[in-house]
Formats: structure tokens, C-alpha cells, sequence
């Protein structure tokens, strides 16, 4: 999938001969069930047309910025996935080519009529364009489906629109799986998303204070070491203490994942000021390690560790909500209590023969938000 960041690269793409293409437009935070139908409408109407499927896209959310204009935080929305992942799951799609434009000043002021000449026409040389049921553009949300119908019909382009997608008479929204992670409800996002929830990144440095605690405890020695990866943005829509399994770092083909336990959030009983800055992580300890997987950590550029190596994380079950801990004893007692709680869900889980996408879709609520697709 080809990325374009920023008009200007849009532009000079298009210049060099950039086709035209059959476009989708939105935030598309968590690429759910509904997104997915979208996408593959998007993908069929782009082949018939012999032109590229093409998502446009915004970071930060819309909402983000207007959140830090006003200086009113609670604007802003929850965040389901990283731009990363975000990517990932567009190219799992099938989607040709992804435009992201930063949303500053410059686009929250631009008229409705002129985003739809001077980007949709003059940039990306559309020839369809698919939107949501409750779509509005441009400054002040003042362009909507039949001002954007009636461009096309006058500048030549196909303009449709996807009404709402429900699974069992239930509408999948960004707002429902947001309230899903919330919530812990991890069989229900799993079917909204229709996939488990994931988070992917590289794995950085921390303050290598895990594989101090409970070191006695393990006889490798290795404590409670963890993976550590940032997740970009300050408000998380989940949080908390998962079971989780660990996808990259077994070297053998079709390799099992490995089952951990994960903390996402900003860990409350360390101290704000430590490396990671007070920033969001997602530090994943994995249960067991197999000989391969830590003969391959051997040869790495930081021999027995995972620095740099790009993994994802799937939250299968939430555990618990992050707790403050009195003292660091304290703290590796409860770590310890929660891999075995996640040892214990996970024996649960392969002798009820279980999958993570098997979740009880009952206590999936309708949704009346009309998040903008």
C-alpha cells in the first residue's frame, strides 16, 4: 500500500503522474467490521473503474486538535489504534493507497467547497467517492452528502453512500468498540473489530526494572522482564491488566504465539519521571520463553533482548484495572498473582476449547453516537 503524508507529497505525487482513484474518506479508528464492508465496497467500485482504492485519512483525530485549541481535553476521543496499527489494518484490506493529511489550522479552516476542489479534484483526481451515512467536511462541518452528491455530478465524479453496518441488529461503531475496551469487554471487541484487539509497535528501552522483580521467584532469572512498547497517543481507549499473546519474536515459521500478561497504561506505582517520560506503554510479560525463542534474543544487536524487533500484542481478556502499589514488594507480589491468574485463564480457555473470537455477542449494546466513519 503507497502512504502519502501531507498535501504537498499529494500534490507532487499527482504531478508525476498520479492516477485518479476511487477514494473513501474518514478517521477510521480501529478498522472495525463496519469500516471492513466499507473498504471492500471501496475496493470492488475501484476495480470496475480500473483506477486505485484510496483511503484519505487525518492525524491527529479532528477532535484531537479541536480538543488542544480549546484547551478541553475530554474532546477528545479515546484512541483504539495507532497510526501504525491503523496502516496495518487498511493494507490488510486490500486498500491501494493511503493518503494521511495532518489536521492543523490550515484544514479546520478550509471551506467545504474548497476541500472538494482543491483536494478531492485537483490532488487526487477522484472518480468515486464512498461516505458514511452522517458525514460532514470542511470548516464548521458545513459540506455534507448532497453538497459533496451535487460537486460530482457538476465536476464529473460518482458519489455514494454506505448507510450504517449492524451485526445482530447492532450498529458497529468506533464509539462502540471504544466503550467495549472501557469496559474490559474483550469477546465484544473481538467481534466488533472482527479480529482480537491488537497493538503492534518496536520495543523499547524501559527502566529494565522488571527483571529485578521476583527474579529469585524464576529459576531462569529473569524476573518479570518485559516488552515494552509506547502506544503514540496520551489517551488510550483501553487500559489496565490483560492476558495477552505475543506475536514476533519465535523465528520458526507458523511458530504458536506466546501467552503473557500485559500492562497498558502509565504505571502508577513508578515513579513519572522514568525513561519512558510518563508516557502511555504497553509492557508485556511473556510466560514462557521456548529455547528458539531465546536462542534467536542471543544473536540479536543487544545480545538477549528484544530492543528494536517489531512485535504485536493481542489483549485477550482484562484482568484487572492498573493498581498503585505501596512498595516495590508489594508491586512484585501483584505481578506474580496476575501471571497466574493469566496461566489460569489461559488453561480455562484451552480446555473449554475457546477462541478469542468466540465471544458472547449479548451484551453488545445499540449504539445511537453517529461517529463519522
Amino acid at each position: 500500500m503507497k502512504i502519502l503524508r501531507g498535501l504537498d507529497n499529494l500534490l507532487r505525487w499527482q504531478r508525476n503522474g498520479g492516477a485518479g482513484c476511487a477514494l473513501t474518506i474518514g478517521n477510521f479508528d480501529g478498522v472495525h467490521r463496519g469500516h471492513q464492508a466499507m473498504l471492500a465496497l471501496l475496493n470492488n467500485e475501484a476495480r470496475h473503474r480500473g483506477v486505485p482504492s484510496c483511503v484519505l485519512t487525518f492525524e491527529p483525530h479532528p477532535r484531537d486538535y479541536f480538543a488542544g485549541k480549546f484547551q478541553q481535553p475530554d474532546l477528545a476521543p479515546a484512541r483504539i489504534a495507532t497510526l501504525r496499527d491503523k496502516l496495518h489494518e487498511l493494507r490488510a484490506c486490500g486498500v491501494d493507497q493511503c493518503v494521511v493529511l495532518p489536521f492543523n489550522e490550515a484544514l479546520a479552516r478550509l471551506p467545504a467547497q474548497a476541500f472538494i476542489d482543491e483536494v478531492l479534484v485537483r490532488a487526487l483526481g477522484v472518480r468515486y467517492v464512498l461516505v458514511g451515512d452522517d458525514f460532514c467536511f470542511g470548516a464548521g462541518r458545513q459540506g455534507d452528502y448532497a453538497m459533496l452528491d451535487a460537486a460530482g455530478t457538476a465536476l464529473g465524479f460518482d458519489v455514494a453512500r454506505m448507510m450504517s453496518y449492524e451485526v445482530h441488529g447492532l450498529r458497529v461503531s468506533s464509539s462502540a468498540v471504544r466503550e467495549a475496551l472501557a469496559e474490559g469487554r474483550m469477546d465484544d471487541v473481538a467481534a466488533l473489530l472482527g479480529r482480537p484487539y491488537s497493538i503492534s509497535g518496536h520495543v523499547v528501552h524501559g527502566r529494565k526494572l522488571g527483571r529485578e522483580l521476583g527474579a529469585s521467584r524464576d529459576g531462569a532469572g529473569d524476573g518479570f522482564r518485559t516488552l515494552n512498547l509506547r502506544f503514540a497517543h496520551w489517551k488510550p481507549a483501553a487500559s489496565g491488566i490483560f492476558a495477552v499473546q505475543v506475536h514476533g519474536l519465535d523465528p520458526a515459521p507458523d511458530a504458536p504465539p506466546l501467552t503473557g500478561v500485559a500492562n497498558l497504561g502509565v504505571r502508577p506505582s513508578l515513579d513519572p519521571g522514568d525513561v519512558n517520560g510518563g508516557r502511555v506503554l504497553l509492557e508485556t510479560h511473556c510466560l514462557d520463553w521456548p529455547e528458539r525463542v531465546r536462542c534467536a534474543l542471543a544473536q540479536a544487536p543487544t545480545p538477549g533482548e528484544a530492543y528494536g524487533k517489531i512485535v504485536r500484542v493481542e489483549l485477550l481478556h482484562k484482568l484487572h484495572d492498573e493498581l498503585k502499589y505501596d512498595s516495590l514488594d508489594a508491586l512484585t507480589q501483584g505481578i506474580a498473582k496476575d501471571c497466574d491468574d493469566a496461566r489460569a485463564w489461559f488453561a480455562a480457555r484451552t480446555a473449554g476449547g475457546e477462541h478469542p473470537l468466540h465471544g458472547s455477542h449479548a451484551a453488545l449494546r445499540r449504539q445511537t453516537t453517529r461517529d463519522r466513519i
